[in-house]
C-alpha cells in the first residue's frame, strides 16, 4: 500500500549521508522524525531517497552513488535548526541517542535557549527555543 507523500513546503533539505537506513533510525529516536516515504536502489541495501519529517518540516536523504558521480562529501557549511517552545526535551531527546554537544544549550543574547550538536552521520543542527 503506497501512502499519499505531502507536498514540501519552503526549503527542504536534501542530504546524502553515509548510511541512510541508520540515519533515519537515528533521526527517528533523536528528533522524533517521521518516516514518510523510502525507496532503495537496485542493490536492495541503499537508500535512493528517504522522506522524513521533522517537527513539521520536510528533510529528505539518501546513500551516496559514487558509480553516478555522487559521491560522499564532508558536511561543511550547513546547519539545520529546530525551533520549538519544548526545545530542553528536543535536546535531551538528541544528546540521549548519541548527538555531539558542539556548543551547550544556554540562554543567548537573543533570549532563546539555544544550542548546537553534531549527529553520528556529520551533520551539525541547532536547537532553539523559549527561555523558561
Amino acid at each position: 500500500m503506497t501512502r499519499p507523500i505531502p507536498t514540501p513546503t519552503g526549503v527542504t533539505p536534501y542530504l546524502t549521508v553515509s548510511d541512510a537506513n541508520a540515519a533515519s533510525a537515528f533521526y527517528q529516536r533523536a528528533f522524533g522524525a517521521e518516516e514518510v516515504d523510502r525507496r532503495y536502489a537496485q542493490d536492495g541495501k541503499r537508500m535512493l531517497h528517504c522522506h522524513l519529517r521533522i517537527n513539521g518540516g520536510s528533510f529528505m536523504m539518501n546513500d551516496p552513488f559514487p558509480e553516478f558521480g555522487h559521491g560522499l562529501k564532508a558536511h561543511q557549511g550547513t546547519v539545520l535548526h529546530i525551533q520549538n517552545d519544548d526545545i530542553q526535551d528536543w535536546w535531551q531527546r538528541a544528546v540521549d541517542a548519541g548527538a555531539e554537544v558542539l556548543m551547550p544549550m544556554a540562554v543567548v543574547f537573543w533570549g532563546d535557549r539555544y544550542g548546537q550538536l553534531r549527529d553520528p552521520f556529520g551533520v551539525t543542527w541547532s536547537l532553539g527555543g523559549s527561555n523558561r
